[in-house]
């Protein structure tokens, strides 16, 4: 039997495309209109896929108003989209920076029982500076001292989702007890970041817990998924380093003890699909023309602590000369080190560089027809660079309608992917193990 992969959509927008906002095949509908997201929830539910995926940012963007960026709150569109759908899994980002455990763990517990079963939490430790200054006088925290919380702040959740046994509720209206109090405990959780009581006022979800999602690539992002992530969220440019990625992780994750069928790895893919290579490679430039520049060197500076990169000529080759060191970057330092990376590999000009960044922010981004796409999919998976793929469609819905209609299809009809859920919860979607309580 051949190996089947996994499909998630990540919805982001109007598109992954910085200038998807702009082109004429974008929808005209309000950027915060829900039906959006619903429509693109049911057409991927539709294909089978395995969840969407929201992301979130807890500030204004500098570039916010030149690349419109905005979207709801992750755990209302997902409550919302939960009653819209009946299998797909939906999985929300939150901060472990900018939160406390008790909320998070309340939270994915509500959408577990809402969604029966179909909740997943993408942790992440916000390197936002603009993000940080709503929350904290201190400004941003370390990259390290994120983490240290972050790990902690996972602890805790699963403690709180575990104070309830599977079996507390009774609901019996004659006897008059609606569950067993010796079934629900507290935690007594003290650490060096938090003090938490317990128990969680809400009882476990259908999952035990929601499915954990993780997407940092530094070494202590790897470190952190080895020890929690059920799912990891990676960005590659190229197949090999992918592949380097994919051996150290399943390594470092049975080295912490856990089976690495555990522990899946979704590299992004961002595409432009279309009747011919010609085409969709013409439609790709299209959207390139119309990001707008000095957005696009923002946004690189965002990445990088602020940097200043607005000196550099346009189509001067880089240098890694031209970055500072990634090892120093307080931000996402695995998403510096893979675009210092591609600079040095690849020779890119700044205009070069922008442009793949522009198109799904250092995913891989690929142009090409359904076969080509399809193709490149197995590749990938056969070739133990990835489990499945977060799919990035640079246009939406256009570009998902491609995708769901013309290359899942090929998926299926090559025994790739499944042609009919086999259970009801993103655990059996992914085929995870339900954590005991």
């Amino acid at each position: 039997m051949k190996r089947q992969l996994h499909l998630n959509l990540f919805i982001y927008a109007r598109g992954h495309h910085e200038a998807a906002w702009r082109h004429p095949r974008a929808p005209r509908r309000e950027l915060l209109d829900i039906d959006h997201v619903v429509e693109c929830a049911r057409k991927a539910e539709a294909a089978h896929m395995d969840s969407i995926f929201l992301a979130d940012t807890l500030g204004l963007a500098p570039d916010s108003d030149r690349t419109a960026r905005m979207y709801l709150d992750p755990f209302t569109t997902l409550a919302a989209t939960a009653m819209a759908t009946s299998r797909i899994g939906l999985i929300g980002t939150a901060s472990t920076t900018h939160s406390e455990p008790f909320n998070i763990a309340r939270m994915f517990a509500s959408l577990d029982h809402i969604s029966r079963g179909r909740a997943g939490w993408n942790i992440v430790t916000s390197f936002s500076i603009a993000g940080a200054n709503n929350f904290d006088s201190r400004g941003r925290r370390s990259h390290a001292d994120r983490y240290e919380r972050a790990d902690e702040f996972v602890e805790v959740a699963k403690k709180l989702w575990d104070s309830w046994a599977d079996d507390a509720i009774l609901d019996d209206r004659e006897a008059g007890y609606y569950y067993r109090r010796e079934r629900v405990r507290p935690i007594d959780h003290h650490g060096p970041h938090y003090d938490v009581a317990g128990p969680l006022n809400i009882p476990r979800g259908p999952q035990g817990w929601p499915v954990l999602v993780q997407a940092g690539s530094s070494d202590t992002g790897k470190t952190f998924a080895a020890r929690h992530a059920e799912a990891v969220f990676t960005a590659h440019m190229t197949k090999a380093t992918a592949q380097e990625f994919y051996k150290d992780l399943k390594a470092r994750t049975v080295a912490s003890g856990r089976p690495a069928d555990q522990c899946l790895i979704l590299p992004g893919i961002s595409m432009v699909i279309a009747g011919t290579e010609a085409e969709a490679r013409r439609m790709e430039r299209e959207l390139n023309e119309m990001a707008d520049v000095e957005s696009s060197l923002s946004r690189l500076s965002q990445r990088f602590d602020g940097h200043d990169f607005s000196h550099i000529p346009l189509d001067r080759v880089l240098t890694a000369g031209d970055f500072p060191d990634p090892a120093e970057n307080q931000s996402s330092r695995g998403r510096t080190e893979l675009i210092v990376g591609a600079v040095t590999r690849e020779n890119l000009t700044m205009r070069q560089l922008l442009g793949k960044l522009a198109g799904a922010r250092g995913h891989f981004v690929m142009a090409g027809t359904p076969e080509q796409v399809a193709d490149t999919i197995e590749e990938w998976i056969d070739d133990g660079a990835a489990d499945g793929f977060n799919v990035m469609p640079l246009l939406l819905p256009h570009m998902l309608d491609v995708f769901a209609d013309e290359v899942v299809p090929i998926l299926k009809r090559r025994g790739r992917f499944r042609t009919a859920y086999a259970g009801a919860t993103l655990r059996d979607h992914y085929g995870l193990q339900r954590p005991a309580a």
